[in-house]
């Protein structure tokens, strides 16, 4: 498609950034990509940045942008025309090897959205041309961000909850219809013949995993021992959308990970280190940690704040802060997405055990009592199949 190359002429009476702030360009600017333009302008406006360019098929109205940015219609020739100095990428996942590869290139820091390739291997050859390029590459987890990170860690270190029994991660989330028809990558394993990998544990509660591994300390690739996998669907999709993964991290503890796109309803995803004496659980949509007793009532509540990872990532460049959320700390995340990635396709889960709801989420499928199996697969430390999960007998 050809760029539009629209700039917005600067107007005499209009304020601007000062011209030392770094140039900033923002590929993918729909869905998701709304909340990195608003961010974008933000900043401008406050004079940390300057919207140098815009990409996207649909690119935003000339008006809407600030004076002296550049519409393109296409990532791969904005980052082609430079002049910029950071790029934000937000697009389909099998994009974004080769968007950040150029984009470093280019010159510039990147905040590149989750999760940070579709593969092991473009991971290991981004995080390679960064170390070479001295590129700062932060990863859209943007609960990285949380200072819940480091209370947690500190609370475990100070034997709050005793000796460490095993992590947690879990989300019970709606899916309509429309999510699935959106775009011809959504919930695809592959689409012309390039990884794709959009399924629950890999994209959208993807951060799940992220944030409990930084919890557990294990963040590289060779923090984790071993992966086991059990990958089911409800919808028609190729890519799983109700499924267990079991991290054997150092030490000998688990972290398991139990999600689903087809609940009832829609719930607040947690992570939580369980001990001894307690635990310790992280609602990472709303920032806020609870202390629980053995017997699981809740006897401290703290709130916590994020830091924005745009934000970190200037602060980096102008002062050496250290990245929130750097492509190096994704490296046990990406072993995630390379076993989905090689398991075999996800398991239909039979009709008998899948109902149809129409409300105020829309239209969307419900897996029959899976909120429960999601908890019994946790404190099992196991998948659906080894607890015997109901809709598991088509297995048997």
């Amino acid at each position: 498609m050809t760029a539009p190359r629209e700039t917005h002429p600067a107007r005499d009476d209009q304020e601007t950034p000062a011209m030392t702030a770094p140039r900033l360009g923002l590929i993918g600017t729909g869905g998701h990509g709304r909340t990195h333009l608003a961010r974008a302008l933000r900043l401008h406006e406050a004079g940390r940045v300057r919207l140098a360019a815009v990409a996207d098929p649909h690119p935003p109205e000339v008006d809407a942008l600030p004076a002296g940015t550049t519409r393109f219609a296409d990532g791969a020739e904005m980052l082609a025309a430079g002049g910029t100095d950071i790029v934000v990428i937000c697009t389909p996942i099998h994009t974004h090897f080769i968007l950040a590869s150029a984009a470093i290139a280019g010159g510039n820091d990147v905040l590149l959205e989750k999760p940070t390739t579709a593969t092991l291997d473009e991971f290991e050859r981004l995080t390679a041309l960064a170390d070479r390029a001295g590129a700062r590459v932060q990863i859209g987890f943007q609960s990285l961000g949380s200072g819940a990170i480091g209370l947690v860690r500190s609370r475990v270190a100070a034997g709050e909850i005793g000796d460490v029994v095993r992590y947690a991660a879990t989300g019970a989330w709606v899916r309509d219809d429309v999510y699935w028809t959106r775009s011809p990558w959504a919930g695809r394993r592959t689409l012309d013949d390039r990884v794709v990998a959009d399924g629950v544990l890999t994209n959208p509660l993807a951060h799940a995993t992220a944030t409990a591994l930084a919890i557990a300390g294990a963040t590289e690739a060779g923090d984790v021992a071993s992966l086991e996998l059990d990958l089911w669907r409800a919808n028609d999709i190729e890519a799983d959308d109700t499924s267990v993964a079991i991290f054997g991290l150092p030490g000998g503890v688990r972290l398991t990970t139990a999600v689903t796109l087809a609940a009832a309803a829609h719930a607040e995803p947690y992570v939580e280190v369980v001990g001894t004496r307690g635990s310790l659980r992280f609602w990472y949509k709303s920032d806020r940690v609870d202390l629980r007793g053995a017997d699981g009532a809740v006897r401290e509540t703290i709130a916590t704040t994020t830091v924005d990872l745009l934000e970190n990532l200037l602060a980096a460049r102008e002062r050496g802060d250290a990245l929130l959320a750097p492509i190096a700390a994704t490296g046990a995340f990406m072993r995630l997405v390379d076993g989905v990635v090689a398991a075999p396709a996800p398991t239909p889960i039979p009709a008998a055990f899948v109902s149809e709801r129409d409300d105020d989420r829309g239209r969307h499928l419900v897996v029959a009592g899976i909120e429960d199996e999601l908890e019994r697969a946790l404190a099992a430390e196991a998948t659906f199949t080894a607890i015997g999960s109901p809709f598991t007998a088509v297995r048997s």
